[in-house]
């Protein structure tokens, strides 16, 4: 199974509203320096999840609806989901260990 998966905003609702397990979401755009460190970082983090939390990437240059619902003006933002619903924010390029923090709460 993918670890980490590129969503589009009619695939959102499913993968991430709907999603029976907490989902972490990083709007990035590929044109961005920090965001492509970030993707570095979740690439590393992710094996350490066990699947307990979803990984999903929202491309703000293809998915404008759904960064402009979520308020997204600066990027890297990552954002926690959990019961369908925004739990957390953080913006700018959060390092390993803070995300690790971060997502201990939600596993």
């Amino acid at each position: 199974m993918e670890e980490i998966i590129n969503v589009l905003d009619d695939e959102f609702e499913r993968e991430v509203i709907n999603s029976d397990k907490p989902v972490l979401v990083d709007f990035w755009a590929s044109w961005c320096m920090p965001c492509k460190m970030q993707g570095d970082v979740l690439r590393e983090i992710a094996p350490d999840l066990n699947g307990k939390v979803k990984i999903v990437k929202v491309n703000v240059d293809e998915c404008e609806k759904v960064a402009g619902k979520y308020g997204i003006s600066a990027i890297p933002t990552l954002m926690v989901f959990a019961h369908g619903e925004m739990q957390e924010k953080s913006v700018g390029l959060s390092s390993k260990k803070e995300l690790s923090e971060l997502l201990l709460k939600y596993m």
